[in-house]
């Protein structure tokens, strides 16, 4: 039964998560409140993770997440039904777009959804930073304001998006130190 749960749910992120890999945020974040296949805190991991693999980050997602929710079976799965309305969508667009490249509902309907796409990685981005720099289980215990941050947390985030402004390293670098700041710092 998970695996039809898996086929439906990558179908409906494959077909409606515009704008690229980070668009399937939302989708995946509904997924931890729908399902106990992974938490908000094991999403921030697979998007480290598929941040740091090769390939699309939408992808690297299913695949994950499928198989934390079914096994290797459960991985091929989402990635197939992730990528099946793509590959689809992709077919039927090269057919009729040369038909309607010029059509002006068509251009303001990509200047839509161009802020769409920015608001959903948005918000997501929020709430990633709450995940990451906020300590709410801390601040319940306590009630103190000071405890709901995560100050080494906070600093890394700084340093490496400072270091990354200076320096135009590969992000595998960067990737690579925080990690290993992480490891030293247990963050």
């Amino acid at each position: 039964m998970v695996y039809i749960a898996l086929i439906a749910e990558f179908l409906k992120i494959g077909l409606f998560s515009v704008g690229g890999g980070l668009a399937t945020l939302p989708f995946l974040y509904r997924l931890t409140d729908r399902y106990d296949w992974f938490t908000r805190e094991m999403l921030v991991d697979m998007i480290a993770i598929s941040e740091s693999t090769p390939g699309p980050i939408g992808i690297n997602m299913a695949t994950y997440a499928g198989h934390s929710a079914g096994g290797v079976a459960g991985g091929v799965l989402a990635t197939l039904a992730i990528i099946a309305p793509s590959v689809a969508i992709a077919l039927i667009i090269t057919k009729i777009l040369d038909k309607f490249r010029e059509n002006r509902y068509v251009k303001r309907a990509f200047y839509g959804i161009r802020p769409a796409v920015t608001a959903l990685i948005a918000t997501v981005a929020i709430g990633i930073m709450k995940i990451t720099m906020l300590d709410i289980p801390a601040y319940e215990k306590t009630g103190a304001i000071a405890d709901i941050f995560s100050y080494r947390q906070i600093a890394l985030f700084f340093a490496v998006s400072c270091l990354m402004r200076k320096y135009k390293l590969h992000p595998v670098f960067y990737i690579g130190g925080a990690a290993a700041a992480g490891a030293i710092l247990g963050l």
